[in-house]
Order: structure tokens, then C-alpha cells, then sequence
């Protein structure tokens, strides 16, 4: 824990969160920093203890302390997992066990990123993928082919992010005389989850003991000489639920 006195450190970052001065001062009854303390500070009233605080994040450093990567988020009660953040790196996987399901034209492997969540916690549902030898399948921007996407069914107490489709190679299919975008090499499709933190649903999330997510893995794959049908793999993952502890009464 570091110890910041003056807010220095986090003002040299960039990160000072100014929003509760502005509650406290002479607009604080303006609507727009009403939402604005909502959504970056607290719920509840605004006070002086909430001064000197910084914008929720992380910072990823190197080992000669450059950042090379950093995750914020838009709302103050919604923190991205430690795991989460390895799997969107791409280093270290989950330590989550896999299911492994193989198809004609690929390996597939899929994972939470943990294998309990809390609420507020912003976690990952990843798909590892291995075309087969010889084997393509299509990426966006591919126009008159099937890009391959991962459908998951929506439901109660969680938020589904966009899933943002890593970089792609172009493929030359010679017998058309097109060049298309595609996957030929192991790649990855991670779908965000956020837990929500909405009061009323609060003891019910807490309550549920597990969450299941279905879905299914939606693509078209082609060899140098055939495109093959298109193709929908069904899909699931199972988290736990930890409750959150109330807090403890403060000793008079």
C-alpha cells in the first residue's frame, strides 16, 4: 500500500480524481456533477474523506518500471481481476482448468478467467484457438464469408462487454484472386463480463452459489482449395460466486 501524502503520486500519474472538488464546491448541486460523483466517487453523499483519491486502475511496469500497458475503469465500484489482466495480456493464462473440444478444422480450448468472481469484478470468458493444419477462418472485414464470433447468451446480474477481435493476417485465395483477412495461427477471443453492483440485486447475486454462461463459437474455415460449411460450436463456463463480507462494525 502506498502511502501518498498529498496526493503526489497520483497527481504525477495523472490520475487525480477532481470530481469530489467539484461536489464540494460552489455547483455541486449542478446534475451533471451529481452523475459525475456517482459514477467516479461514491453513491453515497459526498464528503472531505473522499478528497485526494485517484481514478480506479492499474499499471502494468516492466522490470525496469516503464508502464507498458494500463486498465481503468468507467465506474468506481467495477475493478478488472488480476486475472483477468494476465489473460488480456496474454501472458500466463489462466490458472482456471480448460475445456478442450476439437472440431474438423480446429482445436479449441476455453476458459474463465477465474474460477470465482465477486460482485463489481470485470472478468474475461476466453477461446483459445488452433486451426488445423493448412486451415483458415475468416476475421472482420472478410466481406461475403462468415467471420467467426463468439456468441454468449445474455442474462441476469452481469454486463457483456464488445469483444474486440485481435489482429488478423491477409490471406491470398488464388482461385478468386482475393485477399482476405484471416486466422491461420493460434489466436484468442476473450469475452469482458461485468458483475453488476446494482443495490436491489445485491443479496440475490450473492445467492446464486454459481453462474453459468452459454454460447456457442460461430465461424466458416477454409483449406487452399475448399471452403467448408459454416460451423456452430456450442460452448459453456462455470464461475463461482463469493460474497462480498459486510463491513464490520466500527468499535466506539
Amino acid at each position: 500500500m502506498l502511502s501518498d501524502v498529498g496526493s503526489a503520486t497520483i497527481k504525477r500519474y495523472g490520475i487525480y480524481n477532481t470530481v469530489i472538488e467539484d461536489a464540494l464546491g460552489p455547483n455541486g448541486e449542478d446534475p451533471a456533477i451529481i452523475a459525475d460523483v456517482q459514477e467516479y466517487v461514491t453513491v453515497t453523499s459526498p464528503s472531505e474523506r473522499f478528497l485526494g483519491i485517484a481514478y480506479p486502475g492499474t499499471f502494468i511496469l516492466d522490470p525496469e518500471g516503464v508502464v507498458t500497458d494500463r486498465f481503468f475503469e468507467d465506474f468506481y465500484q467495477e475493478r478488472n481481476t488480476a486475472a483477468s489482466i494476465l489473460v488480456k495480456l496474454g501472458v500466463g493464462g489462466s490458472s482456471v482448468q480448460g475445456t478442450e473440444i476439437s472440431t474438423s478444422h480446429m482445436q479449441i480450448r476455453t476458459y474463465p478467467s477465474d474460477s470465482v468472481i465477486a460482485r463489481g469484478e470485470r472478468f474475461s470468458l476466453a477461446v483459445e484457438i488452433t486451426p488445423q493444419p493448412n486451415m483458415h477462418v475468416y476475421a472482420p472485414g472478410a466481406e461475403g464469408y462468415r467471420i467467426i464470433t463468439l456468441r454468449i447468451e445474455p442474462q441476469r446480474f452481469v454486463r457483456l462487454l464488445p469483444i474486440q477481435h485481435p489482429a488478423s493476417e491477409i490471406f491470398y485465395f488464388e482461385p478468386f484472386d482475393e485477399r482476405v483477412p484471416v486466422y491461420q495461427k493460434p489466436f484468442t477471443l476473450l469475452q469482458e463480463v461485468i458483475t453488476e453492483t446494482i443495490r436491489e440485486e445485491r443479496t440475490a447475486f450473492d445467492e446464486l452459489g454459481t453462474l453459468t454462461f452459454t454460447g456457442s463459437l460461430e465461424y466458416q474455415a477454409c483449406d487452399e482449395k475448399v471452403c467448408y460449411n459454416p460451423v456452430s460450436v456450442p460452448l459453456s463456463w462455470t464461475v463461482g460466486i463469493k460474497p462480498l463480507a459486510p463491513r464490520q462494525a466500527q468499535r466506539p
